[in-house]
């Protein structure tokens, strides 16, 4: 069996009026992520994860800003093309580790739906996704509640056959 390890970053903007993404939860704020797609950080930074993880370069060059048929799409359905991607070149996913960080609103209540939402994007199970949430102890930008960031890493495998 062949592993291989991903890492994944994502930053957006908060802006006033904007819907608040995150792993294909809705939050309720006053500010929300601002981007071409739905701007969820934390389906971004999983599949530049996975991407990386697969050397098949980023989630920008897959999906580009510049194309409208991405403009304004669930990110789960971009984590579900990126498993497909996946699958054409062999690998699986082994599990999913991710960090958020932002000031408010607190996510620890909206866990258990990020992970479902997440898992069935995937097709693994809930239990190989961890999601964990951080705040910036009010420094910088995040602290000022003018963006969010997502951290994640992955371990992805593909089993080998022996051909004499």
């Amino acid at each position: 069996m062949k592993i291989r390890v991903g890492f994944g970053f994502d930053v957006h903007q908060l802006k006033e009026g904007h819907p608040f993404i995150m792993g294909g939860v809705k939050l309720e704020h006053a500010s929300g992520a601002y981007g071409h797609s739905d701007a969820d950080v934390l389906v971004h930074a999983i599949c530049d994860a996975l991407l990386g993880a697969a050397n098949l370069r980023d989630i920008g060059y897959h999906f580009p800003n510049t194309d409208d048929r991405w403009k304004g799409i669930s990110s789960l359905i971009l984590l579900q093309e990126c498993i497909s991607l996946l699958a054409q070149k062999g690998w699986t996913v082994g599990n999913i580790d991710a960090m958020i960080c932002l000031e408010a609103p607190k996510l620890n209540p909206h866990v258990p739906a990020m992970k479902q939402n997440i898992a069935k994007a995937a097709g693994i199970d809930e239990d190989d996704i961890s999601i964990k949430a951080t705040t910036n102890e009010k420094m910088g930008f995040i602290g000022r509640e003018e963006g969010v960031v997502a951290y994640a890493v992955c371990l992805i495998q593909k089993t080998l056959t022996n051909a004499y």
